[in-house]
């Protein structure tokens, strides 16, 4: 399925920097249905992995597929672009989800063994399902900032729902290694050049992606954290030092 322009999309005036002036893309175009899918996949299959650690049977294992796989797009869906989620009228959707269960049933000893797999593999997710969240809400006319905050949902919730019922802190919430960071990247970096540099959609969807894996790969490999928000005074301190 390739990329086209979104039935029913509007042009609109822009700045000289790209921007449109009323805050809507100028142009629209859907990434193909396979970005979407694949992330659906991944995901997916970080579910199956944290079921595992978890001994949940096949039901459980399932479950958390589904909701991991597919519980971002149903937020970005339902709740943001007040429209049937895809899953419900595409079965591509649920085929992702079930190939995840048994390919994380095959990996699940890797997993256990490599304990950061399942963080490289949810960076992945998160960077596409960046993109992904942002180009469809763009092509749906919403502003860029609305499209970058349905973007991050769209990256971030499935991991979010999964941690939650396997009794987990999300990652989101708590100090960690860039993880709500590297997916506010990855929709600034897709937005930028869409808007600015206007790149071909699936060539600037690369290269968010890329960005969006890079930042989150290097802050697990060299241990890059956010801080407490109770240590705000730390910063406040520092703020003030760099004025004198």
């Amino acid at each position: 399925m390739s990329a086209g322009r979104q039935p029913g999309a509007k042009s609109h005036g822009t700045t000289g920097g790209g921007f449109p002036r009323d805050g809507v893309m100028q142009s629209s175009f859907l990434l193909p249905i396979a970005f979407d899918l694949g992330a659906t996949f991944l995901m997916a299959m970080t579910g199956v992995w944290a079921a595992s650690r978890r001994g949940y049977d096949a039901v459980g294992a399932f479950s958390m597929a589904f909701v991991a796989g597919v519980g971002g797009g149903l937020m970005r869906d339902s709740v943001f672009l007040v429209q049937p989620p895809v899953i419900m009228h595409d079965s591509s959707y649920l085929a992702a989800v079930l190939a995840a269960v048994l390919a994380g049933g095959v990996t699940q000893r890797l997993a256990l063994r490599f304990e950061k797999l399942m963080a490289y593999v949810d960076a992945l997710a998160i960077g596409v399902y960046a993109v992904v969240g942002t180009d469809k809400a763009l092509a749906n006319h919403i502003a860029p900032i609305g499209a970058v905050l349905i973007g991050m949902c769209n990256a971030v919730g499935g991991g979010m729902l999964r941690d939650v019922l396997t009794r987990e802190v999300p990652l989101m919430f708590k100090p960690g290694q860039l993880y709500a960071l590297a997916a506010f990247a990855g929709c600034m970096v897709f937005l930028v050049l869409q808007s600015a540099y206007r790149l071909p959609v699936q060539d600037a969807a690369w290269i968010a992606i890329a960005a969006t894996l890079l930042l989150r790969v290097l802050a697990i490999r060299f241990n890059w954290t956010t801080r407490p928000f109770s240590n705000w005074d730390e910063w406040v301190r520092l703020l003030r030092g760099m004025r004198h």
